[in-house]
């Protein structure tokens, strides 16, 4: 019999920024084909339960140290939710007002844990997309002359996964085998920041990138018009809404279009979003390992790698974030809040349930 104990990390933390990085890679045992292994890098671990903690630290302590970000000074950011809450933290554990912009289609969930921390939210209708929100940032920035976030253009970004996410990773893999790499793309930053060390020292570690089926717009080969700024200046016309939230903005980002110029990925697999829902239930329903759709839908995509792949492959997925920011979404329908036929059936087969009904 294995008795679990737990000494502490050794260490005492300054601030809760201290704890961002460093997160587990976790083997699938239960629903993973038996001829592989497959291991999942848990970003939900991170403090605000995102790998997007990494990029809001990076980009307020790049902005820090090159001057362009005052004391007290507010920051605006457009986002679908992970960069925002993360943002949030930071900002709100270094004192700097904070201002987010945000499609009115994501989850409310998102919302409210923005506002929990501090942030103020303001949404933009849906119809405009994420493009929508993306000027309205750069608006308020420019009429306020507030710090804009920048999380599409900043090198701080990419920069960011390159000395963390990428050294965790060589590091948990040292003397092991590692054939693949799967990651989706939101801001680009993971991929391009990963992928830089991967192809220098694990050359020989394929790296698989996704995106949604009904919005694939790398694969479309088309790329956005960007201003000399490197901001995007329209919509992608190949871009319709899907529910991979954090995924696929109606844009190329800057960010990502180094992956794409140095042919960062070995393949590119689209994902409907129906698959990313039924591998996040599965996941968490047999592995214990709770994450959102986004996670869900790379490890859908890992599935379809695994099963082709070689005898004794070793696959890493990256699992962007935690489900519970999901509870809005289709992500939990069906799941009731009261109880099933089958729950009241087995609180009716002890006799405490006949003492409640007298």
């Amino acid at each position: 019999m294995v008795i679990r104990n737990t000494k502490g990390r050794g260490r005492l933390f300054d601030s809760v920024l201290d704890t961002v990085g460093d997160t587990p890679c976790i083997r699938v045992k239960r629903i993973a084909p038996p001829h592989v292994k497959v291991y999942v890098k848990f970003e939900a671990f991170n403090p605000a339960g995102s790998v997007k903690d990494r990029l809001a630290l990076s980009i307020i302590e790049a902005g820090e140290r090159e001057g362009r970000l005052k004391p007290g000074q507010t920051v605006v950011e457009a986002t679908s939710g992970n960069t925002g809450i993360g943002l949030a933290m930071v900002c709100a554990a270094k004192g700097y007002p904070l201002v987010i912009t945000m499609a009115d289609s994501f989850s409310v969930e998102r919302r409210k844990l923005m506002r929990f921390l501090g942030a103020k939210v303001v949404l933009t209708p849906k119809a405009q997309k994420g493009f929508g929100m993306y000027t309205k940032a750069k608006e308020l920035a420019e009429e306020n002359g507030w710090f804009l976030a920048s999380q599409f253009e900043t090198s701080a970004n990419a920069d960011i996964h390159e000395t963390t996410t990428a050294q965790e990773i060589l590091g948990d893999f040292k003397g092991e085998r590692l054939d693949y790499w799967i990651t989706g793309y939101g801001t680009g930053g993971t991929v391009a920041g990963v992928a830089r060390v991967l192809r220098k020292e694990r050359a020989d570690t394929k790296i698989i990138l996704t995106e949604p089926a009904n919005a694939a717009i790398v694969d479309s080969g088309y790329v956005n018009t960007r201003n000399e700024a490197h901001q995007p200046t329209e919509s992608h016309p190949n871009f319709e809404p899907h529910p991979i939230q954090g995924w696929t903005p109606d844009f190329i980002p800057w960010v990502l279009q180094e992956a794409i110029d140095e042919s960062y990925y070995d393949e590119l697999i689209p994902i409907l979003g129906i698959e990313g829902i039924e591998w996040s239930r599965r996941l968490a329903a047999d592995e214990g390992i709770f994450t959102g759709i986004s996670g869900g839908s790379t490890l859908a995509v890992a599935m379809k790698v695994a099963e082709k792949a070689p005898e004794g492959s070793v696959l890493l997925v990256m699992l962007p974030d935690t489900g519970e920011r999901y509870l809005s979404t289709p992500l939990f329908e069906g799941i009731e809040e009261d109880m099933t036929e089958e729950e009241r059936a087995i609180s009716m087969s002890t006799p405490s349930a006949q003492m409640a009904a007298e």
